[in-house]
């Protein structure tokens, strides 16, 4: 057997060898001496990779906070500056080691280090900023509408689909009787959503079909809960794809009698928000409603 001694002393023996006329006198040969590890040495890298970590994690946190509590209510809506400012401060990262940092720990410091801290602080930042603007410390997100819109299916369609960003109705005949649903859908409280939809024609107003909150839209519910299951989209076990969860408030409107034309659908869906005043969806949907030949 051969002890580690031995093996290492010929290990470094064996490497110092080379053959004549090689370029090896030029190189100079690199020691196999293994480094002695210094206890107090490791431990004042181990205080200074820790001072910095805190260091970053406090001003990640005090950017969260100070983006939440002091910049953001002086907005009315998302803006660049709250995603901007926070991440060019990465740069000020080393200047804020060497000015807080005594010189005996934050002279250790490489580009591992600014590397590392970086990360740690944009994580910090983002991770507190997703905790203070969602519910229940606050919402700025505003309802929407689970899955845009669908109508009930009738014998009079043939097919229904999106076709160049227009909502497609084609018919067999003439005419359709045309009942149009939509669910709405909000993180907080979908029933206290402010709804507007209003129906044109050709650029021309013709109807409000909703106006107040998800509610007090009785009517519009009802109408939704009488079209049960016979929506023109299902999935594969025959349930709307128009309204996802129970928590979503489905909404339906008979537009009457419909000819082949261009029609459109606006969804106006607004809530008091925190820290913005007015959270506000706005959705403008395209229906061309066309005729097929038929065998």
């Amino acid at each position: 057997m051969v002890d580690v001694d031995s093996a290492l002393r010929a290990s470094a023996y064996s490497g110092k060898k080379r053959p004549k006329g090689s370029d090896s006198k030029k190189e100079e040969v690199k020691s196999r001496k293994i480094e002695p590890f210094e206890p107090e040495e490791a431990f004042e890298k181990e205080k200074a990779d820790a001072f910095s970590m805190w260091l970053v994690i406090v001003f990640g946190l005090t950017m969260g906070l100070i983006m939440r509590y002091v910049v953001m209510p002086t907005l009315s809506e998302p803006e660049a500056i709250l995603w901007v400012l926070p991440l060019s401060l990465v740069v000020i990262l080393p200047t804020m080691h060497k000015l807080l940092i005594p010189n005996k720990w934050s002279d250790r410091y490489d580009g591992g280090n600014w590397f590392r801290a970086s990360f740690l602080y944009i994580f910090s930042w983002l991770a507190i900023s997703f905790l203070l603007v969602n519910p229940p410390l606050a919402d700025i997100a505003p309802p929407t509408l689970a899955d845009g819109i669908d109508v009930q299916n009738t014998d009079s369609i043939e097919y229904v689909g999106w076709i160049d960003g227009t909502y497609t109705i084609a018919l067999n005949q003439g005419t359709v009787d045309v009942v149009l649903g939509m669910a709405v859908r909000d993180n907080v409280d979908a029933e206290n959503a402010t709804v507007q939809v209003s129906f044109w024609k050709y650029g021309a107003f013709v109807d409000e079909l909703a106006n107040g909150t998800a509610s007090d839209l009785t009517e519009a519910r009802a109408t939704f809960d009488s079209v049960n299951n016979s929506w023109v989209s299902v999935d594969k076990l025959g349930n709307p794809v128009v309204i996802k969860h129970s928590e979503d408030i489905g909404l339906a409107w008979d537009l009457g009698s419909l000819t082949p034309g261009q029609y459109e659908i606006k969804v106006r869906l607004s809530e008091v928000g925190d820290p913005w005043e007015e959270n506000v969806w706005e959705r403008t949907y395209r229906i061309a409603v066309v005729t097929v030949a038929t065998a």
